[in-house]
C-alpha cells in the first residue's frame, strides 16, 4: 500500500505539490505509488531554474530500469530551485519520494490552483488503494 501523505496535492499523473514555508512556492515530485510502478530510477532530467512551466507540461524525465516517463508539472509556474541531490544520488527518488526525493521548488503563477489539485483521499480512490 503507498504511502499518502494528507497535507500534499496529487495530480492524476502522480506528481504531488506540498506548500513551502515561502508564500506561493511549493515542492514537486513524484508519488509514492509512481515510484513503486517505476521501479530502481536511475536517472532524472530536470528543468534550469528560471523555466516557465504550463499546468501539465512536461518539465523533466525519469528513467527507471523498466522505463522512461516524462514529468507534468502539476501547476503553471516558474521553477525556482532544483534538487541538486537527484543528479547524484538518482535513487533518492524511490527511498524518500515525500522528502529528500523532492524535484522543483515551483513559484506558483496562480496559487488558488493548488485547491483544485486531488486531496489524499482522492488520490487514494484513484490509484484503487
Amino acid at each position: 500500500m503507498s504511502e499518502i501523505p494528507k497535507d500534499l496535492r496529487f495530480t492524476a499523473e502522480h506528481e504531488y505539490a506540498r506548500k513551502t514555508d515561502t508564500a506561493g512556492v511549493v515542492l514537486v515530485g513524484i508519488t509514492d505509488y509512481a515510484q513503486g510502478e517505476l521501479g530502481d530510477v536511475v536517472y532524472v532530467d530536470l528543468p534550469k531554474p528560471g523555466a516557465v512551466l504550463e499546468k501539465k507540461g512536461v518539465f523533466g524525465t525519469i528513467e527507471a530500469v523498466k522505463a522512461v516517463s516524462e514529468l507534468y508539472s502539476p501547476l503553471a509556474g516558474t521553477v525556482v530551485e532544483v534538487n541538486g541531490a537527484i543528479d547524484k544520488d538518482p535513487a533518492v527518488v524511490n527511498r524518500d519520494p515525500y522528502g529528500a526525493g523532492w524535484m522543483i521548488k515551483l513559484k506558483m503563477k496562480t496559487p488558488a490552483d493548488l485547491d483544485a489539485l486531488l486531496g489524499a483521499d482522492a488520490y487514494k480512490q484513484h490509484i484503487g488503494e
